[in-house]
């Protein structure tokens, strides 16, 4: 009785961390990856998930040892490394803002047509960057949030519900279900593994979770107790990734089907998977569920951003932290960050697909400076023996490094 007690105050940050993630890695990247490759990309998304685990770990391992999320380690550690952090976080905030938003509002133009009724270009993206300000500056998240992880279960059962639909359904066709991989195969190789299953830096927000729910709950939970409950949101959002890529592969790859580049039609084509593998009378139903799991996700990355970059800003400029008015600014910074971005791409004719790729690569390639820090936070000489990760987690985190850095040295040279 006294372990379900304490595992009701632990639980939440790793249940927010897998509905942050389940968003555009899942929705978007794996269902791309499974219709347009088949399963010949499968092993990399499982590898990336495995082999990243380690520094996300380490946010929720080190917030738990001490009491303090990463970014305040950092601080503590050098100012060089806050100083970093910072550096690595702007392109990131404005570029991951604005591929989650543009997905969000494909979704919601799908769901509710709201530029269509108003006759306003792309009123759907102002009315959702509007709303999601607004919401955060109320303070009304919180009951919104316990909406979506009703939702993002009925998801998850609807997901399942396809992919066994889509085996017992299963097409012949004349390609195997594992091609060679070509180029374009490898060329979206950076983009599918850069969000898989997010961003990397964005482990400072299981940190800063961690440490708003032990005050929340006046319960420290032992590192171990904090470990166990990330994990199961982690590996929720890592099987959907492979279920997303399984869809696709299963419903899509050697059909006549085409894979849409536009925001708004790749969220109809979504909706339309879903229905055929569970049918029409669930198109409402799969609608509403995955544009709340969109919408959790982009207001949880818009609330992100601007708590940590605040307070990473206050950590390297004391004098920011006498500005009640600096985390509205930072909001309101990133979130007409995100639209002009957005704006700039929609002129590309593949501006969807432009913009998500250019975002989920920048992540991959900022991803091993945050990994070291990560690495080098959670060691017995900052946290001691007892909460320092285990000989086979090291090992793990040190294949992940030399994986992040291979890609990314690979991904450069492939540009040059």
């Amino acid at each position: 009785m006294g372990r379900a007690k304490n595992w009701n105050k632990i639980l939440g940050p790793g249940i927010l961390f897998a509905a942050t993630a389940i968003g555009v890695s899942h929705l978007v990247q794996s269902t791309k990856a499974g219709s347009l490759f088949g399963f010949s990309l499968v092993g990399f998304v499982i590898a990336a998930n495995v082999l990243k685990f380690p520094f996300f770990e380490f946010g929720t391992r080190y917030a738990a040892a001490t009491g303090k999320s990463l970014i305040q380690g950092y601080a503590e550690k050098s100012k060089w490394w806050l100083y970093v952090y910072l550096l690595i976080t702007i392109p990131s905030m404005f570029f991951v803002t604005a591929a989650v938003g543009v997905v969000t509002e494909g979704f919601m133009e799908n769901l509710l047509g709201l530029s269509s009724l108003t006759n306003i270009p792309r009123f759907t993206l102002y009315f959702l960057f509007s709303l999601c300000v607004l919401i955060l500056l109320k303070g009304k998240f919180n009951s919104l949030e316990k909406i979506t992880k009703v939702l993002g279960l009925a998801l998850l059962i609807s997901s399942l519900l396809t992919f066994f639909s889509s085996l017992w359904n299963i097409k012949e066709v004349e390609v195997s279900y594992f091609p060679s991989l070509d180029k374009n195969a490898w060329a979206f190789l950076i983009p599918l593994m850069g969000w898989m299953p997010t961003a990397i830096d964005l482990s400072t927000w299981n940190s800063t979770w961690t440490v708003e729910k032990i005050k929340q709950s006046g319960y420290h939970p032992t590192v171990k107790e904090s470990s166990k409950e990330f994990q199961i949101g982690y590996w929720i959002s890592a099987f959907l990734a492979v279920l997303f890529l399984s869809i696709g592969a299963l419903l899509v790859f050697g059909s006549d089907k085409v894979v849409p580049q536009g925001g708004v039609a790749f969220s109809g084509f979504i909706v339309e998977l879903f229905k055929e593998g569970i049918g029409n009378w669930a198109g409402t139903f799969i609608s509403i569920a995955a544009f709340s799991i969109m919408f959790s996700t982009f207001i949880t990355v818009l609330d992100g951003f601007s708590r940590n970059f605040t307070l990473a800003s206050q950590l390297a400029i004391p004098a920011i932290s006498k500005n009640t008015w600096y985390e509205k600014f930072v909001l309101f910074l990133v979130a007409i960050g995100g639209i002009s971005l957005i704006l700039s791409f929609s002129n590309n004719p593949n501006g969807f697909s432009a913009l998500v790729n250019t975002a989920t690569s920048i992540s991959f390639l900022l991803a091993p400076f945050i990994a070291v820090f990560n690495f080098k936070l959670v060691q017995p000489s900052s946290i001691g023996e007892k909460n320092s990760p285990s000989r086979g987690m090291n090992l793990l985190a040190i294949l992940g490094l030399l994986y992040l850095v291979g890609f990314s040295l690979w991904f450069l040279w492939d540009l040059i």
